[in-house]
């Protein structure tokens, strides 16, 4: 069987390339219906038919991947004025010959636990936040040594450090927050059952790799809870099984059981066979 990959926040999702028609960048250019269903992002007219589209990220980790990069960066932009005000704080307890607050300590500790473990899958990001580590440690082990220093011996040193490794951090912060604000550029996968005609388009993040595997490779929807996907009765019936990749797992998704709006009159019940939509 031959499947294509997309990564969806922080899980790779498998669709068979049969039930792949066509991708396309997303513009945020689709028809709003009114509808309660939070994926449900609207309906795009391609090939003379009219396509609803589900936000998949939504669907299986409960938020966009867009409002999920909106919180983190705003994250980012709050540690980018506590290192300013942390530093400032060092700088003026050279001057007072005082103590920095606990207050602060703990806020530098909370910082480096955040940056240590976050948990980010785009690789430039990762790496950012990896590099990180290096000129911040180096201005924490010196702001250790400042209090066997004359103030004049002090203050040469923070000018040093301001102009080296504070910018470096503030740089790679800013980095950070500029690749999850402008270079998240998701895609519309359109899917069909026939072959030729859309059937239901989802919204991705990105495109990761194509693989064969043989049916041997699936593994059962039971194996989700061993592995961290939370699964509720709404999207479970999409799931189809999942494939074992390199260090990971990939969900397979059915997309024809997402759209049933049949259901909706003969059904009107959350059962196992409620559509999403």
């Amino acid at each position: 069987m031959d499947f294509v990959n997309f990564r969806v926040g922080s899980k790779t999702i498998s669709l068979k390339i049969l039930d792949i028609l066509f991708t396309e960048r997303y513009d945020d250019n689709l028809t709003s219906l009114p509808n309660e269903n939070p994926s449900f992002l609207g309906v795009k007219d391609y090939m003379d038919t009219p396509t609803p589209v589900f936000d998949l990220g939504i669907m299986l980790n409960k938020q966009s991947t867009k409002s999920a990069n909106v919180a983190l960066a705003e994250t980012i932009e709050q540690y980018i004025t506590f290192n300013n005000k942390w530093f400032s704080a060092l700088e003026r307890s050279i001057d007072n010959k005082e103590a920095m607050s606990s207050e602060l300590d703990e806020q530098m500790r909370r910082f480096i636990s955040w940056y240590e473990s976050a948990n980010v899958q785009d690789p430039d990001l990762k790496d950012l936040f990896k590099r990180l580590a290096v000129p911040h440690r180096h201005i924490l082990e010196q702001a250790k040594l400042l209090g066997g220093l004359t103030p004049e011996q002090a203050k040469e040193i923070l000018s040093k450090e301001k102009r080296n490794n504070m910018a470096q951090i503030t740089r790679l912060l800013s980095s950070a927050k500029e690749l999850l604000t402008f270079n998240h550029k998701p895609i519309i996968v359109y899917t069909t059952k026939d072959g030729v005609t859309p059937y239901i388009g989802l919204l991705v993040d990105r495109v990761e790799d194509s693989i064969s595997v043989d049916q041997s490779d699936v593994k059962s929807l039971s194996e989700l809870t061993s592995i961290g996907f939370e699964v509720d009765r709404e999207t479970k019936h999409m799931m189809a099984g999942l494939i074992k990749l390199k260090d990971s797992h990939s969900l397979i998704i059915e997309p024809s059981a997402i759209f049933r709006p049949q259901h909706l009159t003969h059904e009107p019940e959350e059962t196992e066979a409620y559509g999403l939509f």
